[in-house]
């Protein structure tokens, strides 16, 4: 412990080159804390939907049927290489809630021994030791219960858990609450300047796509549109009422996702892109009005193939990366859970 820390993690980091905790190889697990860290007793992990996705398509057989003991034991075999859970083909992790277990004499987070928190940080910058082998866990969820340790930096976001929200619901939304708040603030951006923007979002029926739809609506969003992959996600998102218009379209197919976001009222002023598969940057290109705004909140992005392919049909749109952390995000994302009973049924939904 003579090596002084630094704020962003890097005393942690076990490479060779002087990287941050997210691009680094492998970190440092050890349980006792630098002054400015705080332990927190892990209850649950949230893979993101990226990453899950990815594991079960390499535990498919021949068949196509998911060995989800090879899930679990994949997942196991990351975090144990690496100090983190970062997947090493998607490079993304999730988030986790848990107790607060330590707090160091110089930590500025505010936590408290005790508290019950959701961390806010990515998985792949949070050194994690488990320690009761996945036990508990099918490996047919996101959502991970276990037993183990985890360290937060002094750059780390933690929020408090809810009292009047079940754990599962607040795990899963805090695991996308960058999306609704940059989202929300992206619309009004457009309504200050006088417009109310049409909005389309590209994977409206999962977590973080429903929350950008809600929050664009109450951001004064002029029309949205909910495009989704199969006629079941589509019946789920007109009953929640969070679109004016939901249409079903492959959106890895580029003229078909154009048109489909055309015919219902597009192209889009913004386009938020949810979706867990590759392969969607063309279509959100083409989606989008000349001048507009797309939103990129899916970790299975290429940047290289948005930066590239605008570039290729001459599209003058600017391009965000959603990394996660807006300022009250996990409240707003919160806030909206418990006044949007649209959004709230299809998170139950979803974790049922």
């Amino acid at each position: 412990m003579k090596q002084r820390s630094d704020a962003t993690g890097l005393h942690r980091v076990l490479d060779d080159a002087t990287v941050l905790p997210q691009a680094a190889r492998r970190l440092d697990t050890r349980r006792e804390l630098w002054p400015d860290e705080v332990r927190i007793r892990v209850e649950r992990l949230n893979l993101d939907a990226a990453s899950f996705r990815q594991l079960e398509e390499a535990a498919k057989d021949g068949d196509g049927r998911v060995d989800h003991g090879a899930v679990r034991e994949a997942v196991l075999a990351i975090v144990a290489e690496r100090g983190k859970m970062q997947n090493p083909v998607t490079g993304s992790g999730g988030m986790l809630i848990g107790t607060v277990e330590e707090v160091g004499p110089e930590s500025p987070l505010g936590l408290e021994v005790g508290q019950r928190v959701a961390t806010l940080v990515s998985l792949t910058l949070t050194p994690l030791v488990i320690t009761d082998g996945l036990v508990g866990w099918d490996g047919r969820s996101e959502q991970v219960p276990c037993d183990g340790y985890a360290v937060l930096f002094g750059r780390s976001i933690a929020a408090v858990l809810p009292d009047d929200l079940p754990t599962g619901l607040s795990l899963a939304v805090m695991d996308v609450c960058g999306a609704p708040a940059l989202t929300a603030r992206v619309v009004r951006q457009y309504v200050d300047r006088g417009r109310a923007p049409r909005v389309a979002v590209i994977g409206g029926g999962g977590k973080s796509g429903s929350l950008a739809l809600a929050a664009a609506r109450a951001g004064g969003a002029g029309r949205l549109i909910g495009v989704v992959p199969t006629d079941r996600e589509a019946a789920s998102l007109a009953a929640a009422d969070l679109a004016d218009e939901v249409v079903v379209t492959d959106a890895r197919d580029p003229i078909a996702l154009r048109d489909a976001v055309t015919a219902a009222g597009g192209p889009a002023d913004i386009t938020v892109v949810c979706v867990d598969v590759p392969g969607c940057e063309g279509g959100a290109i083409l989606a989008t009005a000349e001048g507009g705004t797309i939103i990129f909140f899916s970790m299975a992005t290429s940047f290289s193939a948005a930066a590239l392919g605008a570039e290729g049909v001459a599209a003058d749109v600017t391009m965000l990366v959603g990394n996660g952390y807006v300022p009250g995000h996990a409240a707003l994302a919160l806030d909206l859970v418990r006044t949007n009973p649209g959004v709230r049924k299809l998170f139950e939904e979803r974790l049922a």
